[in-house]
């Protein structure tokens, strides 16, 4: 007998501090921890609750050691929060005009920053609201609520829904407060998904059910503890009101601090809180072995498991420190044989572009340069990307192109990925990267060509009165090097080079207009090359060839008067869709919640950009000319 009474003793002693570390405080105490997330490791979350409302942040220690820099968010300030009610046939009658009413309280009494939406779900989820931070748009809706005329509770889409909308919130306190009287039977997601994306949002759930002989409150009471919020039973819909108060109250107490914890899993943890002027808690806990079984490094990486052992490590930083000494090396051994091609630069008028120099320097990747090139070299598209870089006056070689874009492209990805952001944003963000540069060199090439085109007809008159004046041809284009400016002077400098090491100046002067891909001086060399064959004189062929391109380029001035409208007209229409949606994000971005987090508003989208880009292109037919 005297062993039994023991036992139960012993039992009874065990339940007390189960209940006293489960709350994390002695009954009666000023300050809780009401609950603790580390479903997303390293990452803890605890929710806090105070006696009393407090705006000083907590102090939190682990172990001892005090945590600095964790996230702390007072729901008693600034929160938006969502209002979900259900609506399913279950709540006909009394139990849905209670429900009403007690929201509408609760909307009434919110915190002049809170913005508020509502939700109902019976069959299907419906939002009603978008956030606001007036409270009588949703009371309104509130009183208005109908019965769902279809059987069905979508619970777990409601959450979703919810969390959904939450994410674009700018408020950094989220909160669901959820009434149900039943359980899921028409939700498209399930529990652990429901969770997930609360979890995602940052959200914390509070439920509440109205309880009933076959209600079962397991699915309200995971969806609170799995968000460290709480779950609220009701005997009837009576006793809403006073539920949605207690909410409420404890809203404005609490603290909600995320930190990345030092612990690892199966280590056991000591928390202590503590807010000044109201009191302190402390709650210990094991952190789940579990966790540590598939670690993201482990679990996502490319490389072996043993790659992420200590043995592996270190012979990764062997081969690293390995790889650092063999480009030292060739940035010894490779900088000793470059006084060739410097002496030979300055003949072959590559002495104003500065990539041989630049690699020179650089010259401890001159051999991954050289092994591209020799891969794709003799390839037709390496050809046009060499044309390219020249046209633009681009100082990089092929090889340093493409390398510069395949970096711009891995970078922008990173930066992405880093980010947080959806795998198809980031392989956007990475195509989008490596064009990045092909698009600059575009518009340098296009840049270029204008600028050459506003100067070929004072270069044509200059050549002309340098012909008048009884100088040679060559002496003319020596004339524009040193008098006119850049491109001009660049290209023509190019062309005395290359005849004064051998080459036929009408071969050099071809090559310069197509380098420089203007039609009108195209049209000039055709006009010299003629006198050339059929004799006449130059100059006066000059003068007219100059009046003929300065006409040519008025009337395509004219041109591009007359069809300004035109163009003006597609920028703006192209432009518009833009600026209402930024504008739209900028006032209220759950308004494109459903266009930008549902797969019809995906389709849309795409649709939208497709219609865009085909009225782009039609627009661009109407306006173009070409004389």
């Amino acid at each position: 007998m005297r062993h039994r009474v023991s036992l139960i003793a012993t039992a009874a002693a065990c339940a007390l501090s189960l209940v006293t570390s489960a709350t994390g405080a002695a009954p009666g105490a000023t300050v809780r921890i009401a609950g603790l997330d580390s479903a997303d490791y390293p990452r803890m979350v605890v929710n806090v609750v105070a006696a009393k409302p407090s705006s000083t942040t907590p102090r939190l220690t682990e172990n001892g050691v005090r945590v600095n820099g964790f996230d702390a968010v007072n729901l008693g300030e600034a929160k938006s929060l969502v209002v979900a009610i259900d609506t399913s046939r279950s709540m006909q009658g009394q139990s849905l005009s209670n429900a009403s009413l007690a929201a509408q309280s609760f909307v009434k009494s919110k915190a002049s920053g809170d913005r508020i939406s509502v939700i109902s779900f019976g069959r299907q989820v419906a939002q009603l609201t978008g956030f606001s931070t007036s409270s009588a748009d949703a009371a309104g809706v509130l009183g208005n609520l109908t019965v769902d005329s279809r059987q069905g509770t979508a619970l777990y889409d409601a959450v979703i829904a919810a969390a959904n909308s939450l994410r674009t919130s700018q408020l950094p306190g989220h909160v669901i407060v959820l009434l149900t009287d039943g359980r899921d039977v028409s939700s498209n997601a399930s529990l652990t998904e429901a969770v997930a994306a609360a979890r995602k949002a940052n959200a914390s759930v509070y439920s509440i059910g109205i309880e009933s002989r076959d209600f079962d409150p397991r699915a309200l009471e995971a969806l609170a503890r799995g968000t460290n919020g709480t779950y609220y039973g009701a005997g009837s819909s009576s006793g809403l009101k006073a539920i949605y108060g207690s909410i409420a109250a404890e809203l404005n107490r609490t603290w909600r601090l995320s930190y990345d914890t030092t612990a690892r899993p199966g280590d056991e943890l000591h928390l202590s809180v503590a807010i000044p002027g109201v009191g302190s808690a402390q709650r210990t806990i094991a952190v789940p072995a579990a966790l540590g079984t598939t670690s993201p490094a482990s679990s996502a990486g490319i490389l072996p498991s043993i790659a992420y052992s200590s043995l592996g490590t270190l012979v990764l930083a062997l081969i690293v420190g390995a790889l650092a000494l063999a480009a030292a090396l060739c940035l010894v051994q490779l900088r000793r044989g470059s006084w060739v091609r410097q002496r030979l630069a300055a003949h072959v008028g590559e002495a104003d572009r500065g990539g041989i120099g630049r690699g020179d320097r650089w010259s401890f990747l001159a051999a991954l340069f050289r092994a591209t090139e020799g891969a794709f070299g003799r390839r037709t598209q390496w050809r046009s990307i060499e044309k390219l870089l020249i046209r633009a006056d681009v100082p990089l070689r092929p090889a340093e192109f493409i390398w510069t874009m395949l970096g711009c492209g891995v970078g922008a990805g990173l930066v992405f990925s880093a980010a947080g952001s959806p795998a198809l944003l980031t392989l956007a963000a990475m195509v989008g990267g490596g064009a990045a540069p092909c698009f600059i060199v575009t518009m340098r090439v296009r840049r270029r060509a204008k600028a050459f085109e506003k100067q070929l007809p004072d270069l044509l008159t200059t050549i002309a009165a340098s012909l008048k004046a009884g100088h040679s041809f060559k002496h003319g284009l020596q004339a524009v090097v040193e008098e006119s400016n850049p491109p001009a002077s660049i290209e023509l400098r190019r062309v005395l080079t290359e005849t004064g090491l051998g080459r036929p100046l009408d071969d050099a002067l071809e090559e310069m207009a197509a380098r420089v891909g203007s039609e009108n001086f195209e049209f000039a060399i055709t006009a010299v090359t003629i006198q050339r064959q059929v004799g006449g004189s130059l100059a006066t062929l000059f003068d007219m060839v100059a009046e003929t391109v300065r006409q040519r380029q008025q009337f395509s001035r004219k041109i591009r008067s007359l069809t300004a409208m035109g163009r003006m007209s597609a920028y703006t229409l192209v432009a518009i869709p833009f600026f209402i949606a930024g504008m739209i994000m900028l006032t209220d971005k759950s308004y494109l919640s459903p266009l930008l987090h549902t797969s019809l508003g995906h389709i849309l989208i795409i649709v939208g950009m497709t219609m865009m880009i085909i009225g782009s292109l039609i627009l661009k037919k109407i306006v173009s000319f070409k004389g």
